[in-house]
């Protein structure tokens, strides 16, 4: 019975973690880095959690044994050794898996300037193209995004293809995406920019190379937009 409640609370809290806007369903490399270490972290959690409630129960229920073990060699494995490992080995995991994320030492990639403002991202193609509120990709293929804003900090952050990073007034910020796949995704503000902040979403768009560059070309006559009512080009 109690293995039937874990399981279907477990599974209860996961479905929430699906959609357009969920880390946990990463579709490039960035985002599937980021995933892994949040597994990582969760996996270690448990067990550290798991390991301070056994002995916390021993405390109650078997206080001997725990005497027995020796209040010396109870604070050095329990306070020094065992946290010592498992700190080492998450900090190592997230440098590594962190490394995925930033864009130093990797390359030349197609740069898309992003620009934001209260409450709105603009979006400049190498071709002068512009979208608002929509951002045009090339599946299988690395894009910086250049960061920057017109008044506050804002957060770009694409949960499924990649991590956060800050648009600030007055300063260029680049994150490095790549969506594996066409197809769409949902992206938000970040960083509380004001009272519009929550509406502050944006879509992503994956075209296969031929169609992306049908889209955001530079001649007039293969310009087009596929944004639905109310969002995407200019």
């Amino acid at each position: 019975m109690f293995r039937f409640g874990a399981i279907a609370a477990g599974g209860l809290a996961l479905s929430a973690c699906a959609g357009p806007l969920s880390a946990l369903q990463p579709e490039g490399p960035a985002a599937r880095g980021i995933g892994t270490l949040w597994w990582v972290m969760l996996a270690a959690g448990t067990a550290i959690f798991l390991v301070v409630a056994s002995v916390l129960m021993l405390a109650f229920v078997r206080p001997a044994w725990l005497r027995r073990f020796g209040e010396a060699r109870l604070i050095l494995w329990g306070g020094l050794v065992v946290p010592l490992v498992i700190l080492s080995g998450l900090v190592t995991a997230a440098l590594a898996l962190g490394e995925r994320v930033l864009v130093v030492g990797r390359g030349e990639a197609l740069r898309i300037e992003a620009v934001a403002r209260q409450w709105t991202w603009r979006f400049r193609y190498p071709g002068g193209y512009e979208t608002d509120d929509l951002l045009h990709l090339p599946a299988g293929r690395d894009v910086d995004i250049v960061l920057t804003s017109e008044d506050v900090i804002h957060g770009f952050w694409v949960p499924r293809l990649g991590g956060k990073l800050d648009a600030i007034p007055g300063h260029v910020n680049v994150i490095r995406l790549r969506a594996d796949r066409p197809g769409t995704y949902g992206g938000v503000c970040a960083e509380y920019c004001g009272i519009g902040h929550a509406p502050m979403r944006f879509s992503v768009e994956a075209h296969e190379p031929d169609a992306f560059a049908r889209i955001v070309g530079p001649s007039d006559d293969t310009r087009q937009d596929t944004a639905p009512d109310g969002e995407g080009g200019q």
